[in-house]
């Protein structure tokens, strides 16, 4: 099977099914697959939520019975290699032996350590015709999330925050005013829905006493993370009255001096020092939760973009001009992507590392 003769439509349709599992199933990848015969979608699907089926289950399960004779003859579009272990869910690889298809087109590997390569090679050996690196670097983009999970071991980190025409973050007295549109309000409260976690810093919680929940788009909320070291934070600020989980990164030993009991509540007890990012990172990581946003101050952003503890940056630009106040953080990455927004612009960058 030669690039030529199959086509970049299917595959792209496996990239938009994939991100529809935006937001669901970190720390397991996004996945689209399509089964195509004679040019025809049989059969398509994608990974809905993390721990059920994967794409190629739900894309087999598509297919209508009176195109299920027609599986043993069709050609599976897969965004990423299929997996070939079983986890919460029986390999895909044997999915695929066990319904006879004859052929496998893939965009790019699957970088875990128990698939790396090994689905591409058992399928071979079991004589299926397999195509990889089919519009790969589309593929790796989809698949950016889970490739950083499993080869940095921590979560996917994307940080979001407004910034004035002038590069002024807030003003100097740090009270609260708003730099971004309602529509990016609502933007940010999609991409609260695209996060497992979401992290504030003290000043943040102290001053916006903000409820970090997505309330204006479609999904879940994260769970949201609050730094107090000394737990000062008043105690009726709304992340701590409202009966969401929340979690308190406080200093080792704090714990019982904090008089919270409500059940909604727990606390990541750590040292307080330069390591604190990383260690955040590592406590997300064992309860794996796949994907962190950061909506804090420009201390906590700082703290991660200076010790390489990011990814993308999502930052909204508004259509205002301060003549004083905090500067935005530096970002040492590419920019990627930039859009219009009604009067805003929104900027996307990368990670140069990545």
């Amino acid at each position: 099977m030669k690039k030529k003769e199959v086509k970049e439509s299917f595959m792209r349709r496996c990239f938009d099914l994939a991100r529809l599992g935006k937001g669901h199933v970190a720390p397991n990848p996004t996945v689209g697959a399509v089964l195509v015969h004679h040019d025809r979608i049989i059969g398509e699907g994608y990974h809905q939520r993390y721990g059920h089926a994967h794409a190629e289950v739900n894309a087999i399960l598509s297919v209508k019975p009176k195109d299920r004779p027609l599986i043993s003859s069709a050609t599976l579009y897969v965004s990423l290699e299929p997996c070939c272990f079983h986890g919460k869910t029986p390999a895909c690889t044997s999915l695929i032996l066990e319904h006879k298809i004859p052929r496998v087109v893939m965009s790019c590997l699957d970088n875990s350590p128990e698939v790396a390569g090994k689905g591409v090679e058992i399928l071979r050996e079991a004589g299926v015709e397999v195509l990889t690196g089919f519009l790969e670097a589309e593929g790796q983009e989809v698949a950016r999330i889970r490739s950083t999970i499993v080869s940095e071991n921590r979560p996917y980190v994307f940080l979001k925050y407004a910034q004035t025409l002038n590069g002024k973050f807030a003003p100097l007295d740090s009270r609260q005013e708003w730099i971004s549109s309602p529509l990016s309000k609502r933007l940010t409260h999609k991409w609260r829905s695209q996060a497992n976690a979401i992290l504030i810093g003290t000043n943040t919680a102290r001053v916006d006493d903000p409820q970090l929940s997505n309330r204006y788009f479609f999904g879940p909320s994260p769970l949201r993370l609050v730094i107090d070291k000394d737990l000062s934070l008043p105690k009726d600020l709304k992340i701590f009255r409202d009966g969401r989980p929340t979690v308190i990164i406080t200093e080792k030993g704090r714990r019982q001096q904090s008089g919270y009991d409500n059940p909604h509540l727990s606390f990541f007890e750590t040292p307080f020092h330069e390591r604190l990012p990383m260690r955040i990172l590592k406590f997300l990581h064992e309860k794996k939760l796949g994907v962190l946003m950061i909506e804090g101050g420009v201390q906590l952003l700082n703290s991660f973009i200076e010790q390489g503890f990011w990814d993308e940056a999502r930052v909204i630009v508004g259509n205002v001009h301060w003549e004083k106040g905090i500067d935005a953080p530096q970002l040492p990455g590419v920019l990627k992507k930039r859009k219009k927004l009604g009067a805003d612009e929104i900027l996307i960058f990368h990670n140069e590392r990545v």
